[in-house]
């Protein structure tokens, strides 16, 4: 009984330090980081304190870093990922703890084709770079095209072009075990394929960077 006060302790007062009022509605809110950080905290210090108050303790507010670290991880491949690609056509989108890149088909292969362009090289090595450093995610690369010929061509042509990125980054010390190669053919377009603008956007590559487990 003593173990669980102190647990819901640390927990209130945590979550009570990091509540705001929002500046719209007056309203005090608590953090997306908190309350994801805070509810890992509870479950982990209810199993922590099984064996000791000190345990327990430690295990709350461990996993409590946990969860709140896992935006920061990512705030931040974010941030140098959107200062490496500015310009570049390439867009990085955030979801949530994701990251999703979109690299069209006008800037990444010749048309009909899964070899790279020599111009996209240093933009794919800027990728690489920061996907090197922050190792802790597994990233995920979808291959795309447009509806124009058979869908088992497309098939393959998109897992080729997913593994042709895939493979580049190998070359930059992204370990391969890190890589989910997929190919979409036409099933997920993004723009009209009845225009020549639309399938221009289809054709794409796309690059997701998800926090470990």
């Amino acid at each position: 009984m003593r173990l669980h006060n102190t647990l819901i302790i640390i927990i209130v007062s945590a979550l009570t330090a990091c509540t705001t009022s929002n500046p719209y509605t007056g309203e005090q809110q608590t953090s997306k980081a908190a309350k994801y950080g805070l509810g890992a905290a509870a479950v982990c210090g209810i199993v922590g304190a099984i064996s000791s108050g000190k345990r327990a303790r430690n295990a709350a507010l461990g996993c409590g870093l946990i969860g709140a670290g896992v935006g920061a991880y990512m705030d931040v491949q974010e941030s140098k990922l959107r200062e490496q690609l500015q310009g570049t056509g390439v867009s990085v989108i955030r979801e949530g703890d994701n990251i999703r890149l979109v690299m069209p088909g006008n800037i990444t292969f010749q048309s009909d084709s899964y070899n790279l362009r020599s111009t996209f090289y240093p933009i794919l090595n800027s990728v690489g770079q920061v996907l090197a450093k922050y190792a802790d995610t597994t990233i995920r690369l979808s291959g795309h095209t447009d509806n124009t010929g058979s869908r088992q061509y497309n098939q393959v042509l998109s897992e080729r072009r997913a593994d042709s990125v895939a493979e580049h980054l190998q070359t930059r010390q992204v370990n391969r075990n890190r890589l989910l190669v997929q190919g979409e053919a036409f099933d997920q377009p993004i723009a009209d394929n009845r225009t020549a603008e639309g399938r221009a956007q289809n054709r794409r590559v796309e690059l997701y960077i998800l926090p470990k487990a």
